[in-house]
């Protein structure tokens, strides 16, 4: 369910500060939750349109995330700092880094670990969870490896449903981007599909959106509109997730 606020954005908003986000501190994982996530549930916060998780995890060295299943999921593990190892059921095995992306379909079913690759030193990630356009899709895995410099001032698109070599794709109409916008660089932001939204998570700095500011892990989403404008307060660094809202 979404609460709908008025601005002079366009299009219907939500608004989620991030000090409002389900916290939880199992000792070697602090991990934020956007929506509702294991032990955190709050009705209004259960999704976004297709997107379903939004996950800040901080990952002690040496910890991690024992092999676990998984099905009819597209994941995205986004690596913010250290690295992340990971294996899968495919046959999927490799180590990310920041500015390497994976993707992951869950699909008819997938068993797979991550743990954090370095003995000391917390490993920081982002990992997403999108509904996938219908059930049964078969698993796979696949990561990537994306120019910093390619997304300085523009939407660098990490992620599509183009399937075509070369490129990170989902079995869902979703566009994910990443930005480092420069203090006081705007830029306009124009949906893919009539009808999608898109939620914004800055990572870093403050930027403006319409009348709102968000701030370090705000999140913001917007829909029932065919475009908006980002305005940077300070550098920053921004997710942007489009995807169907029903």
């Amino acid at each position: 369910m979404l609460s709908e606020t008025k601005s002079r954005l366009a299009g219907k908003k939500i608004i989620h500060k991030a000090d409002s986000r389900g916290h939880f501190d199992y000792g070697w994982l602090k991990t934020y939750h956007t929506f509702s996530f294991s032990n955190y549930y709050d009705p209004e916060r259960v999704n976004f349109g297709m997107l379903r998780v939004l996950n800040d995890d901080y990952i002690q060295g040496g910890q991690g995330f024992g092999t676990h299943p998984h099905n009819d999921m597209e994941i995205v593990t986004i690596p913010l700092e250290g690295a992340l190892a990971h294996k899968d059921s495919t046959g999927g095995e490799g180590v990310i880094y920041p500015d390497e992306i994976q993707v992951m379909s869950a699909g008819t079913g997938i068993l797979h670990s991550e743990f954090n690759h370095l003995s000391d030193g917390d490993s920081k990630l982002l990992q997403l969870w999108i509904f996938p356009d219908q059930k049964g899709h078969k698993p796979r895995y696949d990561q990537k490896f994306f120019d910093s410099e390619e997304r300085k001032n523009k939407f660098q698109f990490i992620v599509t449903p183009e399937k075509k070599e070369g490129n990170l794709w989902l079995n869902q109409d979703a566009y994910l981007s990443l930005t480092d916008l420069e203090n006081n660089n705007s830029l306009d932001y124009k949906i893919h599909t009539k009808g999608n939204g898109v939620y914004l998570f800055l990572i870093e700095g403050e930027i403006s959106v319409g009348n709102e500011i968000l701030s370090k892990r705000d999140g913001m989403g917007i829909w029932e509109t065919d475009k908006f404008t980002l305005a940077a307060n300070s550098d920053s660094k921004i997710l942007s997730i489009e995807v169907p809202m029903k």
